[in-house]
């Protein structure tokens, strides 16, 4: 479930934020913009000066900051130990957010807030039980709070953000969802984040990235999307999330080089919280580019600085990358040592660097996939053009194995779908179906994927929904869920479903 949706799932839950109106204190307003920027002790000194102050809307949002300051804290040192240290202040602040009367709207706001935030914790340390069960209390106290104070504006930044969410859920998982009370619709999700943008100019900023993130994880991410996005790092220079954010995006949506630059204008000072995670990106991005040497320099230097075992698998199997692309074999079998013998299985990433670092142990890994490793991590990262270079002397009959042959029409298909060459794309799409259909590849579900946004492009929309469905219908394998929510989100913006 972790991959990219951690940083999805990170993005939206770091950026809950509470109201911040007239009723708040300026040092309280300013603590919650130092701990969004993550300026962390900076933030605090600004909360201790409100430390006497007895309103109860200036203690509940000091509460609130203060709960914000170790989620982030935690979520980006990955620190289990600290985890188990503050678990309990939960149920400590949501007792205190109890001295806010029912009757006003910040009580039930802030209370689910405070539950969002934890959700995502629990989740970042393996307590998905409990992280389900904080995300069904928050959706129905955002929910009671629209029915109570439909003027709130503010609390359809979070609740349109789970109407999103819940709407594009695997069909599945939907009847869950109905029988917990929870409703999801997608566009309704998405009027009422561009509710706050346009009525809530204290939001818009958040919002608008809440807006980009659901659209580069769950829907479509376009030009227009990422205009905004580097609108919003150029007006926000020093704020290290939201340069987090825009680098995580970027990479989502295979802009290697932008997000490159974003991290060299990152700003870097002793007042913002650690954040070893972004030298572990650079060093993503150095080996899609190739940088073999420098990317390996920089993920050890990641590996120095970070104390958490989330991402420690995955970084060892991209240091056998750095060697093994590079035909140093002896040296990369030390560091497939290293993914078996470290690290935890907990986020996606270092799932698959398990299973990779069996399958090669086992034998089940040939030369052949060099040139797709090789053409994939140079089309994550947006460099089609040595991709293109990788795959263009290769023919299928190179390929052993059924999904090497599938897998190679899929990587093929991409780059020349992103290339703008779709006719060219098209063949290599309904090749990798066919090749992936007899053991259910996964590569043919994504073909069927990307297929229908093709056919969407041409104003083809029967056969359109035809990819989408056949999409759906895919038996389980690796990419599932977001496959689903892509083609479910695709199917009920054309109003087939």
């Amino acid at each position: 479930m972790w991959g990219r949706s951690f940083v999805f799932f990170m993005g939206c839950w770091l950026l809950q934020c509470s109201t911040v109106g007239a009723q708040i204190p300026p040092n309280l307003a300013r603590a919650y913009e130092e701990a969004t920027k993550l300026r962390i002790s900076v933030a605090r000194q600004y909360v201790a000066k409100e430390k006497n102050n007895k309103a109860p809307i200036a203690s509940a949002f000091g509460v609130y900051v203060e709960n914000y300051a170790d989620m982030v804290t935690l979520l980006v040192s990955d620190d289990a130990q600290l985890f188990a240290q503050l678990g309990s202040r939960q149920d400590q602040r949501l007792e205190l957010l109890n001295e806010l009367p029912d009757t006003s709207p910040y009580q039930r706001f802030l209370k689910a807030e405070i539950r969002l935030h934890w959700a995502f914790v629990k989740m970042k340390f393996g307590k998905e039980a409990g992280a389900s069960w904080d995300i069904i209390k928050a959706y129905k106290l955002l929910d009671e709070n629209a029915r109570l104070f439909p003027d709130f504006v503010s609390t359809y930044k979070s609740l349109g953000l789970l109407h999103v969410l819940i709407g594009s859920a695997p069909q599945n998982y939907q009847w869950v969802a109905k029988i917990l009370g929870l409703r999801g619709n997608i566009q309704q999700g998405l009027r009422e984040v561009n509710l706050v943008i346009q009525k809530d100019s204290l939001f818009k900023t958040e919002a608008q990235l809440i807006d980009i993130l659901l659209h580069a994880y769950v829907l479509k991410y376009t030009e227009k999307q990422n205009n905004i996005l580097k609108q919003l790092l150029e007006n926000e220079s020093d704020n290290l999330l939201l340069h987090f954010f825009g680098v995580t995006v970027s990479m989502k949506d295979g802009r290697g080089q932008q997000a490159l630059d974003f991290l060299e204008k990152r700003p870097v000072s002793p007042t913002y919280l650690a954040f070893p995670f972004l030298e572990y990106l650079k060093g993503e991005i150095l080996l899609q580019k190739g940088e073999y040497a420098a990317a390996e320099a920089q993920l050890n230097r990641f590996l120095g600085q970070y104390k958490g075992q989330n991402f420690v698998k995955d970084t060892y199997w991209k240091l056998f990358l750095c060697r093994w692309l590079t035909n140093d074999d002896a040296a990369a079998r030390l560091y497939i040592q290293k993914v078996l013998a470290t690290g935890q299985t907990v986020v996606e990433s270092d799932k698959a660097a398990q299973q990779f670092a069996q399958n090669f142990g086992a034998g089940r890994v040939n030369i052949a996939q060099k040139a797709l490793l090789k053409a994939r991590l140079a089309f994550d990262g947006g460099y089609l053009e040595s991709a293109l270079q990788t795959l263009k002397p290769l023919s299928e009959s190179q390929f052993a194995t059924p999904r090497d042959r599938a897998e190679f029409n899929y990587r093929l298909g991409r780059v020349h779908q992103r290339r703008g060459e779709l006719e060219a794309a098209i063949p290599r799409f309904e090749r990798a179906i066919a090749l992936s259909v007899p053991e259910h590849f996964y590569f043919g579900a994504t073909s069927a994927l990307q297929m229908g946004y093709i056919c969407q492009i041409k104003n083809q929309k029967n056969k359109a929904v035809t990819y989408f469905e056949q999409a759906l219908n895919y038996p389980k394998h690796e990419y599932k869920n977001s496959t689903d929510n892509k083609a479910r989100a695709a199917l009920t913006e054309m109003g087939a479903k």
